[in-house]
């Protein structure tokens, strides 16, 4: 794994060593920046933009977000073997100043009732078998922790068919075997 674009481009990311993480793919990865770059519809752009990685991973979307001159990400991890490698992407990348690192269990704990920050993209990518993504969707919207034009990225597989807030607009839904779906407000 590593990153496909920006400052660090080729730079490779640590990835978990266990089967309990899944990281998201170079291809996926660089599909979905094409789709954000690209796109007519949408109206956010990844430099100087402020980032909330929501299940982080090892963080692989935010510090590609990094790379192409994001202002800041937000990372939310609370699995312990990948925080310690997503720590370690982090300090090997030179982004520790752009980076804030929460270490808590979204779906369970109270951390988003915390962040006054305000974002321009909210990256989701929970396991694939969490059920409870049209509630926290749902959070994010009463919390109103997306900018006016911000877009939610949900990476989901392919077969999911979950029902979302009607208040969004699909943009994007399948790609590369790997169901991304891009919401606006």
């Amino acid at each position: 794994m590593r990153i496909i674009s920006g400052n660090l481009k080729g730079k490779k990311i640590l990835q978990p060593k266990d089967k309990n993480t899944r990281p998201l793919k170079d291809l996926t990865k660089e599909s979905l920046f094409n789709i954000i770059e690209h796109s007519n519809l949408l109206d956010v752009k990844i430099e100087k933009s402020n980032i909330l990685d929501l299940f982080s991973g090892v963080g692989s979307f935010g510090l590609e977000c990094l790379s192409r001159g994001s202002r800041s990400v937000t990372f939310i991890e609370n699995y312990t073997n990948t925080l310690n490698i997503l720590k370690k992407n982090i300090l090997n990348t030179g982004y520790v100043h752009k980076s804030k690192i929460i270490e808590k269990n979204i779906l369970k704990d109270k951390t988003l009732d915390n962040i006054e920050e305000k974002f321009d993209i909210i990256f989701i990518d929970p396991p694939y078998k969490e059920k409870k993504l049209p509630e926290l969707l749902e959070k994010l919207i009463n919390l109103k922790l997306l900018k006016k034009n911000g877009i939610f990225i949900i990476h989901r597989h392919k077969k999911e068919d979950e029902q979302f807030p009607r208040k969004f607009n699909t943009l994007i839904k399948k790609n590369y075997g790997i169901s991304k779906i891009i919401f606006g407000n």
